[in-house]
């Protein structure tokens, strides 16, 4: 392993609100980390820090636009690993995914207006459509046990619905870790296309794909269905980059793009760093061998949990895992209520997760868990995890 991705930084004390939450826990101790929010627990790839401590030795950190190098990497990367042509002239930046599809519910929808999810999904999703008092459109995926399907017939009926103008899309989907097909995102291109619909896709994950399955960028379906999208995109999960807060937004649509951006505008201040240009290009220029590893640790950290609860606890069951770093497990055979849930992984067991039911209804004693960690961290919590349910176990 050329990488060291074996030892972490603690980070308490320097504002991570996914460490802090531990700190009032006396069980807490040096192998205890938290398996909730979607950052990693990996150090940097060291071709990102010792670029970016070159940058800083050499320039001036002032207010900053694009530039050539930054651009054409962000669209090589798409072509190179999404089988997606890009134009750089598409190409508008954000601070982050969420403020992207915020600002898009904002500009091509008015209050009142219908948005769609699958659901259980990404709360802050919820959050753009509630905040700006535009209706939920709830598509309720189908849990078939080991994946989730579309109800297809569902989301067809609620496409025609004339107040419906907008689909958010999760894909791959957070947090079921489910990589939407070609065929399947064809047949959503069809309906949002027949019933006028814009769909933001929100594809932030889309690089880390499991080993044996590929992303399809919903920018590759169809000319009519990439002039008809946002697709967004960023460097922050893959490459633990969220603190630069820089997103990569496709609109291939010169008319949408304008609206877009005179969304943007009404922002007080909704330019990106020269850091965050900086440390997106680095990443993508050289990160890939960094990331390469990263995914086979997350493989083998999935395979690992797999093989402990089919042995222990074969009652919970976990959604495959096709994309993300994220895996989906299934706690309601033990019928425990969600606090029930919630405070015996925390105070028994110290552990972390983020807690299904914020991704919605559907996510009701669910629990989802970070992977992206050293593997002896797994271990640990999958020794926690027994002590804690132990009553529960078939051996």
């Amino acid at each position: 392993m050329k990488y060291d991705l074996e030892n972490i930084n603690a980070r308490f004390g320097i504002g991570s609100q996914k460490w802090q939450e531990m700190k009032n826990n006396p069980l807490v101790d040096e192998k205890v980390i938290p398996f909730s929010v979607a950052d990693m627990e990996f150090k940097l790839a060291p071709e990102i820090t010792e670029g970016l401590k070159k940058f800083i030795d050499d320039n001036i950190l002032g207010y900053a636009g694009t530039n050539k190098k930054y651009r054409e990497n962000v669209c090589k990367w798409q072509q190179k690993h999404h089988d997606f042509t890009v134009d750089e002239k598409w190409l508008v930046e954000t601070h982050s995914v969420v403020n992207a599809f915020f600002t898009a519910v904002k500009a091509f929808t008015q209050k009142g207006d219908g948005v769609m999810l699958f659901t259980p999904v990404y709360y802050p999703m919820y959050k753009a459509i509630e905040i700006n008092q535009r209706k939920l459109v709830e598509i309720p995926l189908i849990n078939n046990g080991m994946t989730y399907d579309i109800d297809w017939d569902l989301f067809t009926k609620k496409a025609k619905a004339i107040d419906t103008k907008m689909l958010i899309l999760c894909s791959p989907h957070n947090p079921c870790g489910r990589i939407w097909t070609r065929e399947e995102l064809t047949k959503i291109s069809e309906i949002c296309l027949a019933n006028d619909i814009l769909v933001v896709a929100d594809e932030i994950h889309a690089d880390l794909i499991m080993p044996g399955f590929k992303h399809v960028s919903y920018g590759t379906i169809s000319k009519e269905a990439l002039e008809h999208s946002i697709i967004c995109t960023a460097p922050s999960k893959t490459f633990n980059l969220a603190g630069m807060q820089l997103s990569n937004v496709f609109i291939a649509n010169e008319n949408y793009r304008n609206l877009f951006k005179a969304e943007q505008a009404t922002d007080a201040d909704f330019a990106c760093s020269i850091l965050s240009y900086e440390a997106c290009r680095l990443a993508y220029e050289y990160g890939e061998e960094w990331l390469t590893e990263v995914i086979n640790i997350i493989d083998t950290n999935k395979k690992t949990i797999m093989d402990f609860m089919q042995e222990y606890f074969p009652q919970v069951k976990i959604t495959q895992l096709q994309a993300t770093y994220l895996l989906w497990l299934d706690f309601r055979a033990f019928n425990l209520t969600n606090e029930e849930l919630e405070m015996r992984n925390r105070q028994k067991a110290c552990l972390y997760f983020d807690e299904g039911y914020i991704f919605g209804k559907a996510g009701s004693g669910f629990e989802r868990w970070n992977l992206a960690c050293p593997t002896k961290y797994i271990y640990w919590a999958l020794e926690r995890l027994y002590q804690a349910y132990k009553e529960f176990a078939v051996k």
